[in-house]
């Protein structure tokens, strides 16, 4: 019998199902080949419609959401029926595999309560902070107020009930230990590191660039807080104000922004030079990353995204692609040589590093070289894979 293979973790995520949602699955598959026996709930989504299958011998499931939240209200109807499902299926879990462990992934950090309920039976709960929802929300709706209080009452109670925390970068390791009044010990850093096998380097597909001779790429969530907008209003200054009509942009993503920002490319007038993809499989996202000469992280400058580490900046370094970003702590700290870095939400400054940057290969080639190496040799998943089993190790120890 496989080392483990007597320990059982179920993983709880609400945002995306599984296997899209890369970090999760990678904690998934990498867990399961240390021998651990895995479980997953989440939410069905494009493509991944069945309510249960096994996958690489990982055992999900998979629950109806009524709507993608867009509000408070909205939000609220969402983490509701998801958490009530999530009831549902870790009741079904519990009774037929079985766990010994709990791992939240949020947001929404209410899984705690269903984590502190099956404590009473000897679980233990881990809690993978992927996104510091008290700052997402400010960054979301421009306020603070009464669900805003809610976010950090959460948070609190998310942190007292877990035995361990698992931390995407050492901001949010902070937070864990200051503000979730952590022991350094129950704390590990975990990052979102890409897997080289997945992004693949692959030839460009000339297509894509519409006829034109530069393709700037994105891929990310379409909503408030990515700043999508803000690089529709870069595109717009550099096609109309710096006459480069040589420069065609692929958005790859969905979110509840997409029709949005959409209808303001066409208001913009740059309809003809933006390609909106939505979701789509691995394949049309890498060849369109591929053919990218620059990628942009267009990420507001705000607090919530100043402290988060944007999985696609290590993606766009994984396929060799320079980058232009706001300057933010964390992106700063992953991108390093790999990116320049505008000022903080200021769109004439992006747009003048993009075109700067189309307009230089040398330095482009040097950037993207440099991005390559540093995920091959400190950022990819092979890195981060043993920190995460090391830190299980230490759980079912005590």
């Amino acid at each position: 019998m496989p080392k483990n293979r007597t320990k059982k973790i179920l993983i709880i995520v609400e945002n995306l199902p599984s296997p899209f949602d890369r970090r999760v699955w990678q904690e998934a598959t990498t867990l399961s080949e240390a021998g651990y026996q895995v479980s997953i709930i989440c939410p069905t989504g494009k493509g991944y419609e069945k309510k249960y299958e096994v996958l690489d011998d990982i055992h999900i499931y998979r629950h109806n959401l009524p709507m993608e939240g867009e509000g408070p209200l909205g939000y609220l109807i969402e983490y509701s029926v998801a958490l009530f499902w999530e009831f549902v299926l870790t009741w079904r879990v519990f009774l037929t595999r079985g766990f010994d462990v709990i791992h939240a992934c949020n947001p929404p950090d209410n899984i705690f309560l269903i984590g502190a309920f099956f404590k009473l039976f000897g679980k233990k709960f881990v809690f993978d902070h992927h996104d510091i929802n008290p700052e997402l929300f400010i960054a979301k709706f421009g306020r603070q107020g009464f669900f805003y209080k809610v976010m950090l009452a959460w948070e609190r109670l998310t942190f007292m009930t877990a035995n361990m925390s698992i931390a995407t970068n050492e901001s949010y390791k902070k937070i864990a230990l200051e503000r979730g009044h952590m022991k350094e010990e129950d704390v590990t850093v975990v990052r979102s590191g890409p897997k080289l096998d997945r992004l693949r380097i692959l030839p460009p597909v000339a297509t894509l660039k519409q006829g034109r001779e530069y393709l700037v790429g994105y891929i990310g969530v379409m909503g408030a807080q990515e700043g999508v907008d803000l690089l529709l209003q870069a595109a717009h200054r550099i096609i109309y104000e710096l006459k480069r009509e040589d420069v065609h942009f692929g958005l790859v993503g969905g979110g509840t922004s997409l029709e949005d920002l959409k209808r303001l490319a066409e208001e913009l007038n740059i309809g003809d030079y933006v390609t909106f993809t939505g979701r789509v499989p691995d394949q049309e996202l890498l060849e369109m990353l591929n053919t990218a000469d620059v990628c942009v992280n267009p990420d507001v400058a705000n607090e919530m995204n100043d402290k988060s580490t944007m999985n696609k900046i290590m993606e766009y370094m994984a396929l060799g692609k320079p980058i232009v970003q706001f300057d933010l702590a964390e992106g700063r700290f992953s991108a390093q040589q790999a990116s320049l870095y505008a000022e903080k939400n200021d769109v004439t400054d992006l747009a003048d590093k993009i075109v700067s940057l189309l307009d230089d290969p040398a330095t482009r080639r040097k950037m993207g070289l440099f991005g390559r190496e540093r995920v091959e040799k400190e950022l990819s998943w092979d890195h981060e894979a043993p920190k995460l089993l090391a830190a299980y190790e230490r759980l079912f120890e005590r």
